[in-house]
Parts: structure tokens; C-alpha cells; sequence
């Protein structure tokens, strides 16, 4: 649990204690199961925010400072995933030193160790004091750092380079803009996406079932994403990235695991105003 998903975390268990209802009740109310809340409320999984909407009209509460806080944990949960997914640095292997002079050695062996004696006072003070100066130190309060600090915090790709790339993982899904979500006939949702700093766009979906396909396309080759498993349709899926600049049209298709379902598509221009939700 991040530090910007507690609070949401907290508004939601507020919420349900203030319906009274229990999970399974919870459940029942809502398109989300019973082990979605649990996970939800627990903090161990990010909700969709049309969960936390619906928490919201159950608990008959407006959704404004839900769904506010809602969007600050899910672009933390997306920098995370960028953070998880940055490569490590090749360590480099330290050049060989030719052996030392027997001869030479013995005699300087006394200067060498007062050298490395001081430097260890040194180096030990040095330390003690950046402790000493830390705010916070020892506080009950501290909590160590949740990831990893990313090698780059900004986007690693642009335009072509993002073509069927995914928009975590190089770091394009942090605030982006959304062009317009659409309501599926099976309740699932399509929300389109795009990236001015990456100068791409993609598709996310939610509310979805195992089997169900999203693609996207702006022009171009469509990139789709499959709901493979259970954990899918409890959070997120993402298609790869479509290139689009200010004025293309994306286009992106659900397609229904069941085989009397209908291909839905929905189509936004990059630059125009977002459509309601």
C-alpha cells in the first residue's frame, strides 16, 4: 500500500462501515464481488474508480473527494509499475590491479594503515551526523520506501517508438488524458487514453470477464489485450500503445468472451474536449 493509496483506503472502509452492509451485502449492491472488496478495503488490490463510485452511491455520499483521491493512487499505482519495471543497472567489473612490490610494500605498510585509520573516523562521523541530522529518525511513524526509485522518471518512448509498447511500463501512463470512457452491453467499461509526452494512445477496461478482448488503433496496426484470468477482471487491462497526435482519431473495440456478443467500438479525436462519462 502506497502512501497516496492509504487515504483512499481509509475514505472506503469509512464508507462501507457507514452503510452498515457487510461484504457479501456489498457485493450484492454492486458489479463487484465479495474478494474484489475484501482486496479493495484491505488495500491489496487498486479498485476500478467505478467501484469507488458506486461504494459512493450506496453509501449515498458524493463522489468528488473519492474519485479525487482515487486518481492520485491510481498514477502512484502507475509510476510503481514503472518503478518495478525499470531495468538494473550492469554492474561493472572493477579494473585489475597489478600485484604489489613485496619490497616496497613493507615499508609503507605503517603510513597505509594510519591513512585507513583516519579515513575510517572519518568516514564513521560522517555518518553519524547525517543520522543525527535526518528528520523523523527513529520515529514510530517511519516506514521504509515501498519500490524501488526508477532509473528515469520520464517517459521512454515517443510517438513510433511507443508503437504496441505498454504505457506502464515505459512510464507513459502517468497522468494522461483521457479522451472518453464508454459502458459495454455487458457492463464492462472502455476508457481511452493518451499521453501528450509520449505522443500515444491506449485503451484500458475494467468491470471485465475472463475471454473478453479490447483493441486500439489510430491509423494504424491494433493492439490487443486479452482478460486472461480472474486477477484481470478485478483491476485493469491494458492494450499496447497506439501512435496519435493532436487531431488523430482513436478507435478502440471491446469484444465479449460470450460468442452471441457484439463487437462495440468507440471512437475519440486526440485534442478534443473529453466526452462525459
Amino acid at each position: 500500500m502506497t502512501t497516496e493509496h492509504t487515504p483512499l483506503v481509509a475514505a472506503l472502509r469509512e464508507l462501507r462501515a457507514r452503510t452498515g452492509l457487510s461484504l457479501a451485502a456489498l457485493a450484492e449492491r454492486t458489479a463487484y464481488s465479495k474478494s474484489s472488496w475484501e482486496r479493495y478495503l484491505n488495500g491489496r488490490a487498486l479498485p476500478p474508480r467505478q467501484a469507488v463510485v458506486e461504494l459512493c452511491r450506496v453509501a449515498d455520499e458524493p463522489e468528488g473527494r473519492l474519485t479525487a483521491l482515487w486518481e492520485i493512487s491510481e498514477a502512484q499505482w502507475s509510476a510503481r509499475g514503472a518503478a518495478s519495471a525499470a531495468p538494473a543497472p550492469t554492474p561493472r567489473r572493477p579494473a585489475a590491479r597489478p600485484a604489489p612490490d613485496p619490497v616496497r610494500t613493507h615499508g609503507r605498510r605503517g603510513r597505509l594503515m594510519v591513512v585507513l585509520t583516519s579515513a575510517y573516523v572519518l568516514l564513521a562521523g560522517g555518518i553519524a551526523l547525517a543520522l543525527f541530522l535526518l528528520p523523523g529518525r527513529g520515529t514510530a511513524d517511519d516506514e521504509p520506501l515501498s519500490a524501488p526509485v526508477p532509473h528515469s522518471t520520464g517517459p521512454q518512448c515517443r510517438g513510433a517508438a511507443c508503437e504496441g509498447l505498454d504505457p506502464i511500463r515505459l512510464i507513459c501512463g502517468i497522468n494522461p488524458d483521457t479522451l472518453t470512457t464508454y459502458r459495454t452491453a455487458t457492463g464492462a467499461h472502455v476508457e481511452l487514453r493518451h499521453s501528450r509526452k509520449c505522443g500515444a494512445s491506449w485503451a484500458r477496461a475494467w468491470g471485465t470477464a475472463i475471454g473478453d478482448r479490447v483493441e486500439v488503433a489510430a491509423g494504424g496496426p491494433a493492439h490487443e489485450v486479452r482478460v486472461a484470468n480472474r486477477d484481470d477482471t478485478e483491476t485493469y487491462v491494458y492494450t499496447g500503445m497506439a501512435a496519435a497526435r493532436s487531431g488523430t482519431t482513436v478507435r478502440a473495440c471491446f469484444r465479449p468472451a460470450s460468442p452471441d456478443g457484439e463487437r462495440e467500438c468507440v471512437e475519440a479525436r486526440v485534442g478534443a474536449p473529453a466526452s462525459p462519462q
